[in-house]
């Protein structure tokens, strides 16, 4: 008993058929190409990857920099000074600019916005809003509060936000809890 999974598709324009046989042995394969072949008078495809290797790479790099009169770079640089190296492919490349946005920022927000962590923003004044952050936008942060009405604060105006768990209890002077002596 010979199970095989024969796929056709045709392609968009209609002009050819696809097959692809599996879950058979080779030799099964090779048979039903052939047949396959045979019953639509068509022509069969060998799509194996041809990958090639450095060495050929650079073989064929050589032979064109042979060819080329003096030896000279495509870029019309002319020859690398002695003493020099010489810059490597990836230097030669352009290198691409970062991109403008990471997202860290939205992603941030959305943790926090899930988690309903309770939020500490400094505004530029130096003025402390405390409360959990119900949704953002490019330029704004809804945050809610529990014993103030909520604000609609503009990102500009926020100098840093961190966690209210993260907040540093007020420092106290020791000078500020000595007896302080009066004179008599």
């Amino acid at each position: 008993d010979i199970s095989v999974r024969v796929n056709a598709y045709l392609s968009s324009e209609g002009r050819s058929l696809r097959l692809v046989i599996s879950d058979c042995t080779a030799e099964l394969k090779s048979g039903l190409a052939i047949f396959f072949f045979f019953l639509f008078g068509g022509s069969i495809v060998n799509r194996k990857l041809i990958r090639t290797t450095l060495a050929d790479v650079k073989a064929r790099r050589d032979q064109v920099q042979q060819h080329r009169p003096n030896g000279t770079a495509p870029s019309g640089m002319g020859q690398p000074r002695p003493g020099q190296p010489q810059p490597s492919s990836a230097q030669m490349r352009k290198r691409q600019p970062p991109p403008t946005e990471t997202h860290a920022e939205i992603y941030y927000y959305k943790k926090q916005i899930d988690a309903h962590t309770p939020m500490i923003l400094v505004l530029e004044d130096g003025e402390e809003i405390e409360g959990t952050i119900e949704w953002y936008d490019r330029g704004a942060l809804k945050i809610n509060r529990r014993s103030a009405p909520n604000l609609l604060v503009l990102k500009r105006h926020i100098k840093y936000i961190y966690k209210a768990d993260e907040r540093m209890p007020q420092m106290t002077r020791v000078e500020d809890n000595l007896p302080h002596a009066t004179e008599s």
